[in-house]
């Protein structure tokens, strides 16, 4: 998260939501400026994260491509927001978001998302 935060400041970015799973991560952003580049984010947060990680480990972590998707207008926000906190237990890592510590928002607060998931 450090080098995705580090490349959203640089590139002028909010970080709406992030889950970071075994095999993937989520991110919801938000671009800040009218210069906001997502494909220059996209690229720079993946060598970064990527030669931080061969550092310590030695291996690759990123496949080549990602996934991207543009929230339409009337698509609410915190939704998207609160989908991806609950992702891991989506999966059966965690019975609760708050179980899962490689998951949070830049923007608001963790509890809030978190009870909004949990809330029958």
């Amino acid at each position: 998260m450090e080098q995705f935060r580090t490349t959203a400041e640089r590139e002028a970015f909010a970080i709406l939501a992030y889950c970071l799973m075994p095999d993937h991560a989520h991110l919801l952003l938000e671009g800040t400026t009218e210069g906001s580049d997502f494909l220059r984010f996209a690229k720079l947060a993946k060598q970064r994260s990527g030669a931080a990680f061969a550092l310590t480990s030695g291996e690759r972590l990123w496949q080549k491509g990602y996934y991207e998707r543009v929230l339409r207008d009337d698509e609410d926000v915190r939704s998207v927001a609160r989908y991806i906190i609950a992702n891991p237990v989506r999966a059966g890592i965690v019975q609760s978001p708050d179980q899962y510590p490689h998951l949070g928002s830049d923007t608001w607060s963790i509890r809030d998302l978190i009870e909004s998931v949990s809330a029958p």
